[in-house]
């Protein structure tokens, strides 16, 4: 009989078992798990301390093109699949995802170093996509049309568009491979993915559980590369013409990279970039709902995601209130930490040149003065990637932080006062992912709404996402939209079929 403590150190023994049976360290390319034709690897690091948590393949344009081959080989013959059984693959998917979604958060955790909590939200999250794709799939409807000759019959037929290539960032590694590969999946596409290298492990751990669904060998492959090699590896899967479709979730500036290498081959895009978003408060609004929204909006994953408030702008009659309670609720709220322990709500940032970016637009905006409110330092006791929840206000267009996407756990509030000037202040960037604004006034609401300058708004409400929601932005921040009964939009070819000389 095992006593308490014996029985405690094996049920965690056990439990490491556990999670270690989704922890895959290989490629997998046409239903195989592989190394890197290199053999070369690297490691995958936990942010809360840099431990090494495994070592995967670092993959080259060769190991690319096999992955290619595999995905253009599988296309055709899983495009002529029909719509039920791609539905009822894409349920058994989801089914085990719900199943091992504990193992999965785990796994996300370590490598992303997003708390716990947040991971499973982002689990559930992602594997909503999978579920809502899985019903979607048998909604892909062509249309007849009316004909302008009685001898003709005109028709409209949607068809997959072909292999399809899903480069995927660090800061969702779950959720954004299941919002492109489920309506790529539905359509009838075959897929590349290309995760982030510093999140390979939950998208291997996602490739294990579609394995064991029975997806058929070459319609999903994985492919994990370094720094040094995702240029390369990028440009192979723009300048290869069986590759139909790219969707890539990241920064503006590599989408624009992608975007001009997409040329050659005229591929169908789906690009989801950066943001900039204002978080607004008018007078009228509820300050303790803004307050809340407020923290999610902004400090989820740390401040790390696209649609994080990055700009706040509250009105002169409630500025204050809002900045004391915010400050308030930050010191009382958060709690930083290695997010697979208990009660810590916030993790670190992902790597070293990201808190090394926030360290510089934290220091340049107070010595130029803007005033420190809380936070403004890195918090090394805890490990070398942690940041302090700050918040500044007083900043100028003279300072960096003014026109950057921060990306981090920094809140910049400025005061307004008239309602045009705050909306000039936040459509005057060449981004518009996400918006959010806080009000009472029903007339506002209407009006702020229409003329936000975003492709996804939050009226008093700072969390929006969802799988029923189109999920994309304007301007600079990208082309076509992912979740939604949108999302399959960019893996379907549109084809048009004229029968004529019918004798009717």
């Amino acid at each position: 009989m095992l006593t308490s403590k014996r029985f405690l150190i094996h049920f965690k023994h056990a439990q490491i078992i556990r999670n270690m049976s989704l922890l895959k360290n290989m490629g997998y390319i046409n239903g195989k798990w592989v190394p890197a034709m290199s053999g070369v690897k690297f490691d995958v690091l936990n942010p809360v301390n840099q431990s090494v948590i495994a070592q995967v393949p670092d993959m080259n344009v060769e190991d690319t093109k096999l992955a290619i081959d595999a995905a253009s080989k599988a296309f055709k013959t899983f495009s002529k699949t029909t719509a039920k059984e791609r539905s009822d693959l894409l349920r058994s998917w989801y089914n085990l995802m719900v199943k091992h979604s504990e193992e999965l958060a785990e796994i996300l955790t370590k490598e992303n170093g997003k708390s716990l909590a947040e991971s499973r939200a982002e689990i559930k999250y992602g594997n909503s996509f999978v579920e809502w794709f899985s019903e979607e799939a048998r909604r892909i409807n062509g249309e007849i049309l009316p004909a302008p000759l009685s001898n003709r019959k005109l028709m409209i037929l949607k068809q997959p568009a072909g292999v399809s290539a899903l480069i995927t960032p660090w800061n969702f590694p779950h959720a954004m491979i299941t919002r492109k590969a489920g309506a790529a999946i539905a359509a009838g596409c075959t897929c590349v993915i290309k995760p982030s290298e510093d999140t390979p492990l939950t998208a291997l751990a996602l490739i294990k559980l579609a394995e064991e669904a029975g997806f058929p060998a070459g319609v999903l492959n994985v492919i994990t590369t370094n720094t040094v090699n995702s240029p390369s590896v990028g440009k192979a899967i723009c300048d290869d013409a069986r590759v139909r479709v790219l969707s890539f979730t990241g920064s503006t500036a590599v989408g624009k990279i992608l975007y001009n290498q997409c040329a050659s081959t005229m591929k169908k895009l789906s690009l989801e970039l950066g943001g900039n978003a204002p978080f607004i408060v008018f007078n009228s609004a509820k300050i303790d709902l803004a307050i809340n929204g407020a923290m999610v909006c902004k400090f989820r994953n740390t401040g790390q995601t696209c649609v994080s408030a990055n700009r706040f702008y509250v009105q002169n009659k409630v500025f204050q209130e809002f900045v004391d309670k915010f400050i308030e609720k930050i010191s009382r709220d958060i709690k930083l930490g290695d997010g697979l322990q208990t009660g810590i709500t916030h993790g670190p940032l992902i790597k070293a040149s990201q808190i090394q970016m926030v360290e510089h637009l934290v220091e340049d905006a107070v010595a130029k003065g803007a005033k420190l409110h809380c936070g403004g330092k890195k918090l090394d006791t805890l490990g070398p990637l942690f940041y302090a929840p700050t918040v500044l206000t007083g900043v100028t267009k003279d300072m960096d932080i003014y026109h950057k996407e921060i990306f981090g756990p920094v809140a910049v509030i400025h005061q307004f006062e008239h309602e045009d000037q705050v909306l000039d202040d936040a459509n005057s960037t060449n981004v518009g992912l996400a918006g959010y604004f806080f009000s009472e006034d029903l007339s506002q609401i209407f009006r702020v709404a229409h003329k936000m300058e975003v492709g996804m708004i939050g009226v008093n409400e700072g969390l929006i996402s969802c799988a029923e929601a189109a999920f994309g932005g304007v301007k600079e921040s990208g082309l076509g939209r992912e979740g939604s009964k949108h999302g399959i939009d960019d893996y379907i070819d549109m084809k048009y079929v004229c029968i004529g000389n019918l004798d009717l």
